[in-house]
């Protein structure tokens, strides 16, 4: 018999999928344990970690503060803006990650240095700034700003169609009341939008996660990093890309369940 009060209801399934995830992680969990050789894997690249997280972080917060920034533009009325943002939207999106890594960190950065010596040449001369050299500009900050760029441009869009999804009469009727445009985005068309747009937020830091990867092709010492100069070193190929594929999983598939799990609360409080 069904219990009074929960008829109809329905029964809540873990799909296979999920199962078979939990399983996998189990299994290579309880190798780190009992084996030797995972355990020494792990804790050789478990600081990597934090590297990872770090980079991916910082990364996305700047980004979405771009990604935002550029979403105004391309949505403003003035032509200029919104040419500049558009020409910025399609030269980032075209051009692959790892390319904008290597365009930055070896193209942007002494750039950048050479620029900031130019500036204050003369501040520098007497002794008041000091001059930059290119070894002073770190590799793992060139990698988080190459990442900023090339995930502003997606964020953008996604913050965009949040925006333009806000219903035309809230803005109207809002104007109506006397608010100014830029009063009128920040206390009524933002809120709602912010609602709109943090699933697919969620699922680019998701892709964040895995895109950092990239970031070992600069020597940055993430987890990709370390386990290619662990492997290298002792020759396990298997068991450490095993490790490495694993500590991914663990941040992407949990972080990927709270996002879905955030999305499916957000459509049952719509209803």
């Amino acid at each position: 018999m069904r219990r009074p009060g929960r008829a109809g209801a329905p029964r809540r399934k873990i799909p296979y999928w999920l199962l078979a995830i939990i399983l996998l992680g189990v299994v290579f969990a309880w190798l780190i344990s009992a084996d030797g050789d995972y355990a020494t894997i792990f804790n050789a690249l478990r600081k990597g970690v934090v590297v990872t997280l770090w980079v991916s972080i910082v990364a996305f917060a700047f980004a979405m503060t771009l990604g935002l920034v550029v979403a105004l533009g391309r949505l403003s009325r003035h032509r200029v803006l919104r040419e500049v943002a558009t020409f910025y939207i399609e030269i980032v999106r075209g051009v692959p990650v790892l390319v904008l890594l290597f365009y930055v960190a070896f193209v942007g950065a002494p750039q950048i240095v050479a620029l900031w010596n130019w500036v204050f040449g003369g501040l520098i001369d007497a002794g008041w700034f000091p001059a930059m050299s290119v070894r002073d500009f770190d590799m793992t900050w060139r990698a988080i700003f190459a990442l900023t760029i090339s995930y502003s441009a997606f964020i953008a869009e996604i913050f965009r169609a949040g925006i333009e999804a806000v219903p035309q009469g809230q803005v109207e009727a809002a104007e109506s009341l006397g608010l100014k445009r830029g009063a009128v985005m920040r206390k009524v068309v933002l809120p709602q939008a912010v609602r709109t747009v943090l699933p697919p937020l969620g699922n680019d830091f998701v892709a964040m996660i895995k895109d950092s990867a990239l970031v070992s092709a600069l020597g940055v010492q993430d987890i990709t990093q370390l386990g290619k100069v662990y492997s290298a070193s002792t020759f396990r190929f298997f068991e450490t890309y095993n490790v490495v594929a694993y500590l991914y999983l663990v941040m992407t598939v949990s972080l990927s369940l709270l996002v879905r799990g955030l999305e499916a609360r957000m459509k049952r409080t719509d209803r």
